[in-house]
Parts: structure tokens; sequence; C-alpha cells
């Protein structure tokens, strides 16, 4: 096998450890600050690297961690990947489910999981979106302090069982789509300076030193980055990747890194023959991220919609602290701006932020599917104080309206594990660091963040307490009880609808239109010749369908609550915390 590493920060000398044996490496000509050795090995051996005599260090582009981010790297060969479905859709068609494999079982492994996807086909979902997998120190945590980001977490089953994951998924018609996060590495465990200039102090991050896309020695970690990406993509077989945190790669270079990685994937996607996805998460509410290269955008596919999230909340919740203050003023009228126009802040003042934010969205130009429209994800339910779920304050038929506005609003939906049958279990933020100092500092970031929002430091759960990892398990018996099991036929219901009525998967978001009452909380969708009535409030409501609904020309075609077809004035009566969806013909 060929062992290669770039270490420009070595001064003198580098050497394999494979084995317990030491092997010198040689400087690869024309390749500045690369070094390389043959050596016989085989899949599951250990190796590192040694520099100038050092301690034995992981691999950069380590596929496997068995004794975690700070013990050898193992070799691992890998066959190819099993074909995807052939008839797998792009943003357009899909339903997206964004599971957490530590807590989507108790088990928290990739097997397990896998053994629950029927589950999802079944519902009608077509893509899962993995949170992040790359190896983290401990064993449970959210993901997003990984530093070894071309291999899988070893207590998640390692790089064998993401194979057979994704195998199971593909055999159910179902793809895979992984969460990485290319704008920092955690904090714990991280080797990656040692070798050389992966981090700049030229700019900052929420979490430190900013990886090194524009300085000096760019070149070799952009390339890093995009070999990670591509080869989960083409080694691993998943079908797209959800990108964290995109406004914190700190890029002042004229191509940017995301437009290098966009065009990369989609020339792997002309090679493979299957679409493959990018979906972008950016609080800069600005167009410009999913706009095609050509026309000076990204060339992102997708990108998550907060201020859907945040309008649909506020409508739900009458919730108006921190970010959600600007849309509880009138959060219907905020909820039919982002469904009519994409962003909330498109120019206008966010008090949350102190100043004008977002730019306008080209519904002209601008396809629907650009954005993920979602009602839950982790950060909305994770990042809260207690890790609580809508369910656990909202009824089951509020908790009905949140999925009719998700799964048939315009732009491609997405779930969060068991929001399906509306779980009661919690979602809290965890962790299992191994260095004390850090688990106490982030125990105690954790109170002191909620300290400042009036929340005492008992009531927000201890992130290394293992009971809180484990009360975030999905409790599946809920499924079989009511109001969850009505729910997930409602989740299931509304799906066949988004795939059996080409009106709801419209790319045309000028041609979305509503009609609401602030007072009375009554909202109607009008999509196509399908409307959708949405009542919140807890008191009966006439709602007035337009586009001639009377005369019994509107039949219904799925409600929460029973409802009968529109008068001879065109007027549907919905009880209370109700919605129903008709077809006007």
């Amino acid at each position: 096998m060929r062992f290669e590493v770039w270490a420009p920060y070595a001064r003198e000398r580098v050497a394999l450890w494979l084995e317990g044996t030491e092997l010198p490496m040689e400087r690869l000509a024309g390749r500045d600050g690369w070094w390389g050795v043959r050596a016989r090995a085989g899949d599951g051996d250990r190796y590192g690297f040694v520099l100038d005599g050092g301690p034995v260090l992981p691999d950069p582009r380590s596929r496997r961690q068995p004794e975690g981010p700070d013990g050898p790297s193992a070799v691992v060969v890998l066959a190819a990947p099993a074909p995807a479905p052939a008839a797998l859709p792009g943003p357009a068609g899909a339903v997206l489910y964004e599971l957490h494999i530590g807590t989507f079982t108790a088990a928290g492994t990739l097997d397990a999981a896998a053994r629950h996807l029927g589950e999802l086909a079944a519902l009608g979902i077509t893509h899962v979106e993995l949170m992040p997998l790359c190896p983290f120190p401990g064993r449970h945590g959210w993901g997003y302090d990984g530093v070894a980001p071309w291999a899988v977490h070893e207590p998640y089953g390692g790089p064998a069982a993401l194979r057979r994951f994704t195998d199971t998924a593909h055999g159910l018609g179902l793809g895979v789509v992984l969460d990485v996060v290319h704008n920092h590495l955690g904090p714990s465990g991280n080797h990656l300076p040692a070798f050389g200039p992966y981090f700049t102090e030229a700019h900052r991050t929420p979490w430190g030193a900013a990886v090194n896309l524009d300085g000096p020695g760019s070149d070799e970690v952009r390339a890093y980055l995009l070999g990670s990406a591509l080869a989960w993509l083409r080694d691993h077989g998943l079908d797209g990747l959800r990108l964290d945190a995109v406004h914190a790669l700190a890029d002042g270079r004229a191509l940017t890194f995301l437009e290098e990685l966009s065009g990369a994937v989609d020339a792997l996607a002309a090679e493979l023959g299957r679409p493959l996805l990018l979906i972008a998460e950016s609080d800069r509410c600005d167009p410009r991220t999913t706009a095609p290269r050509r026309s000076g955008g990204l060339g992102l596919h997708t990108q998550w919609n907060d201020d859907f999230h945040h309008g649909l909340h506020t409508a739900l919740t009458g919730e108006a602290q921190g970010y959600y203050a600007d849309f509880a003023k009138a959060p219907l009228a905020a909820l039919a701006k982002t469904v009519t126009r994409g962003f909330f802040h498109d120019g206008t003042y966010s008090s949350f932020r102190g100043r004008t934010h977002g730019r306008p969205v080209d519904v002209a130009t601008t396809p629907a599917h650009r954005f993920v429209g979602f009602a839950q994800n982790h950060d909305q339910i994770g990042n809260r104080a207690a890790g609580d779920r809508l369910a656990a304050s909202l009824s089951p038929g509020l908790l009905a309206c949140a999925a009719a506005l998700v799964l048939t609003g315009p732009f491609t939906p997405m779930l969060f594990m068991g929001e399906e049958w509306g779980a009661r279990t919690p979602w809290q933020y965890f962790t299992d660091h191994t260095d004390p100092a850090l688990a106490a500092a982030v125990r105690e970031g954790r109170r002191r963040e909620f300290a400042a929002q009036g929340r005492p430091a008992e009531e927000v759960p201890d992130p290394q307490d293992p009971a809180t990892r484990d009360r975030s398990c999905l409790d599946r018996s809920e499924r079989e009880r009511e109001p969850h099991a009505r729910l997930l036929a409602w989740h299931r219901e509304l799906i066949a609808l988004r795939r059996a009525w080409p009106d709801l998967t419209d790319p045309d978001l000028g041609a979305v239109r509503v009609a609401y009452d602030e007072d009375t909380r009554r909202l109607v969708v009008r999509r196509g010749a399908l409307r959708i009535a949405v009542n919140p409030a807890p008191e009966p409501a006439a709602l007035r369908l337009d586009g001639g609904a009377g005369g019994g020309r509107a039949r219904v075609l799925a409600a929460w609550e029973p409802v009968g077809p529109p008068d001879a004035a065109g007027v549907l009566r919905l009880p209370g915390e109700c919605c129903a969806v008709l077809a006007v013909e």
C-alpha cells in the first residue's frame, strides 16, 4: 500500500508507524510538504505518523479510528458501494428526515438504526439526513465536535457499519445525506495543527481559530476538505451532504471553497450518473447561496430556511424571545411572507441582530426547492434549555397544522426524527468529553447561557450526565398509542398527497398565494388547484376559499378532524386547532 501525508511542519523526518514498526518516509518530488512510503499492510492494521521523533499521530485522512481520535488509525479496504436507487429524486421531489444515530435507538449504532429504515420508507421519506458521524472523544455527543473528517465514529460502528446502513437504505429506495462540518474541528483530539497550517489566526469563529481556507498553505487545506466531501459521496456511496454553518467559513478568496465544492460535486454527479445533493445551513438569508455558479452564486442545491421555521413556530406557540421577536409581532404575516417570498429578513431590520439583514429572493427565477422547510430540527429543539419538542406544549391538532404547512408547503420538507408521531421525549444537549476541564467548561457555559434568560442552573440538564443522552433517545412504543398513532397516519397521508399532486412540488414560488387573518389566526395557502386551510385558534372558524370553490366544486382530500366541503358561498367550516387540504375542481 502507498502511505502519504502532508506534513509541511516536519523539519527533518517523517516516519510511518505500522503495527509497532517505524518506516522512514521520503519527501515527494514536486509536492511541497508531502511525504510517502510503500509498505505491506492489510485491512485493520494499525498505523500512524511520527514527525521529527515525536509521538505517533493518527493519519489526518484516516478512514477509521478504532481507539478514538487520539489512538492510531486503521487501514480500511473498501469494496465498491452498492448502487443507489435509480429513481432517487433531487431536492424538488425530496422529503428529508433528520436523524441522530446516537439517539435514534437506545443502542445508538448504525446497525440498530438501519433496522428501522423500513418505517421511514413506508412513511414516504426519500432521504435520511444523518447528523455528523466523524469521530469525537467519548461515546455520545451531537457530533459537531468531530476531529477526523474522513472517518466514522467507532461507537456507531465505524465505516463498515456505514456501508451496511447505506446499502440497506438504498435497498429500500432511500437516499442518505450526511451532515459534515468544515467550519471548525472539535476542541479535543485534534492533531491537525502538528502537521501543517490547517488553521489560521487571521479569522476567528465562535469555536476558536478558523479553518485556513484563504491563507498560506490553504490550497492543501481546501483539497483536504474537498477530498473528504467527495470520499463520502464516491467511496461510501452517499447521496448528498448537509454543510454545517457555511456562514462561518472565513474565506476571502475570489473562488470560494463553497463554489469549488459545488463544482466538484456536480462533476462527480455527472460521472456517477445520479443526483447528489448539497444542502447548506446558512444564517445569511442570502439567495446567492443556492444561485447557480454561472449567475454568480455558490451553486449549492438548497438551504435550510430558518425564517420559515421562526414564522411557523411563533404562529403556533406565541413565543417572542430572542430571534423570535421580529416574527412574533405579526406571526401569520411573517409566515405568509416566508411561504411566498422565501425569506422574512430580505433587507429588513432584525432586532435580534441590531441591524438590517438578508437579501430579497427573485421568486421569478428561484425555484421553491432551493429552500428546506421544517417545523423542528436538532438545533431548534436541542438548543432550548430543556430540549423540549413542540409536542411538549402543543396539542395534537396544532402538531397536525404544523405538519400540513411543512408537507404541503412550497419548500423541500424535512422532519426531525420522531416528529412524525409527535414524540414527547426531549432532545437535549449532551456531551461525553473525556477531558475533565473541558467537560466542566461546557457544563458551566451551558448554565451561564440560560441563566442570562432567567433559567436556574438546576433546570438546565447537565450535558455530561449520561441520563441526559438517555432521555433524548426515542421511545418507539409511543407509535402504537394515541394520539401518536393518529399523528403518524396523518404525516403518512400528507406525504402521499405531496407525491400524488404535482401542484405540491411546483417549483414556482411566485405562484404561491396566502390569505390570512392575524386577529382570528386563520390562514389559507393556495398551491395551484389545492387549498391548505389552517385554523390554529381553539375556536371553530369559517374560512372563505377563493378560486370558485363554491357550489360543491371543492372536495376535501385530507382533514385532521371530520370536515365537510365548502358551502355554496365557498365557505369552509373548520373546528378549532384543525387543518384540511382541499382540491378545487
